[in-house]
């Protein structure tokens, strides 16, 4: 049994990370669904499976369905942090192949900016690091980085070149907030944070929401936008605390990858674009090399050659990304969007031609979550 192609994306939406007009992380989940229902061609009313997850609420699909005033006979508020929403993509499409829902919406809204960049959390206090002053996440990822460096000589240079790219696709996006470049040097004169990380070694924090719609593939091709398909979808997790990370500088990822790209039947070569949650620099380059981009220990060449640039060999976070776009908490929603505009031919200046297949991969917490979706234009 297999859910390839059995249901596709039928309508998206995002709601602008600085324009959130005071509204709660409810009402903006609640306004990028509209937006998305609206986008499909569908109802609030044709929705009968919810899925989410939520810093803010210990009951978010209870939240969600009473603040939307809808009904659903199937739920899933499965939290991997900010991978959540793309493994929420592979249960939605299970849900509609068993008969358990026939539209599914995928949803999500943070006000972390507005709530002054505080990080807000719901997560349970982590007992063996953080009385000891590890500066959760950011710390931890401190502490990843340096083990990189250590073990496969990555230097802050070639860290910096992972958001000097992701400022390169900003500045094709007309939504990103900061319409200026950014240097090598802009990134290590930055404020240091956990060494070897710097400011803009790490993503924005802002508001905001998104949402996708999933039904079957017959039905989203009868609807008002192009379907985008779900190919295949891969899960992995082996950690919790960073302490426990068996490897510092390998992740699951490998694994949630190779289970999502053979149930698409597609290799590196058939991907045009790739869409990768990048909360930190150095995050985003171990997960290069585990995804399969690059070999391990090979990230920092990789990047510093321009690889993940416009121009480069892989169009990579093609909005700019959390380094240089939004990361309202958690990205993984965005990166999906994102992904969706690129497979209809959406994204503007940013778009790559003839874009038929995409792979999204979301992290949740320190590297410990992985959950990745393959996305194409034909089932």
């Amino acid at each position: 049994m297999t859910i390839r192609g059995k249901t596709a994306i039928a309508g998206m939406a995002e709601v602008d990370p600085f324009q959130t007009n005071g509204r709660s992380p409810a009402g903006l989940a609640a306004v990028a669904s509209k937006r998305a229902l609206d986008d499909a061609g569908l109802a609030l009313s044709d929705v009968d499976g919810l899925f989410t997850t939520s810093s803010y609420y210990s009951m978010p699909t209870l939240t969600m369905s009473e603040y939307l005033g809808i009904n659903p006979r199937f739920t899933d508020s499965t939290a991997l942090g900010g991978c959540s929403f793309i493994a929420h993509l592979g249960h939605a499409a299970a849900a509609i192949e068993a008969g358990l829902c026939d539209v599914a919406l995928v949803c999500y809204g943070s006000t972390q900016r507005s709530d002054r960049g505080k990080l807000v959390s719901n997560a349970e206090w982590l007992a063996y690091e953080q009385p000891y002053g590890l500066l959760h996440p950011v710390g931890s990822f401190g502490l990843i980085a340096n083990r990189h460096r250590a073990q496969y000589g990555t230097t802050s240079e070639q860290l910096a070149q992972v958001a000097v790219a992701a400022r390169e696709w900003a500045l094709l996006n007309p939504d990103a907030p900061y319409p200026k470049p950014l240097t090598v040097e802009d990134v290590l004169t930055s404020t240091p944070i956990a060494d070897p990380l710097h400011k803009l070694d790490c993503c924005l924090v802002t508001d905001g929401g998104a949402a996708v719609v999933l039904t079957s593939a017959e039905r989203a091709r009868d609807l008002a936008k192009p379907p985008v398909y779900l190919l295949g979808t891969g899960e992995a997790t082996n950690h919790r605390n960073i302490s426990q990370m068996p490897d510092l500088t390998t992740t699951e990822a490998r694994h949630s990858a190779q289970r999502a790209m053979a149930m698409a039947g597609v290799t590196h070569a058939d991907l045009d674009t790739a869409h990768v949650y990048d909360a930190f620099t150095i995050s985003l380059l171990i997960l290069l090399e585990d995804l399969g981009f690059c070999a391990k220990g090979e990230g920092g060449p990789f990047v510093a050659d321009g690889h993940t640039a416009p121009g480069g060999s892989l169009a990579l976070n093609t909005n700019g990304g959390g380094l240089s776009y939004t990361h309202p908490g958690m990205l993984g929603l965005f990166l999906i969007t994102e992904a969706v505009r690129q497979l209809r031919g959406e994204a503007g200046a940013r778009q790559k031609p003839g874009a038929s297949v995409s792979l999204v991969h979301g992290m949740g917490l320190t590297l410990a979550a992985h959950a990745t979706a393959v996305l194409g234009t034909t089932p």
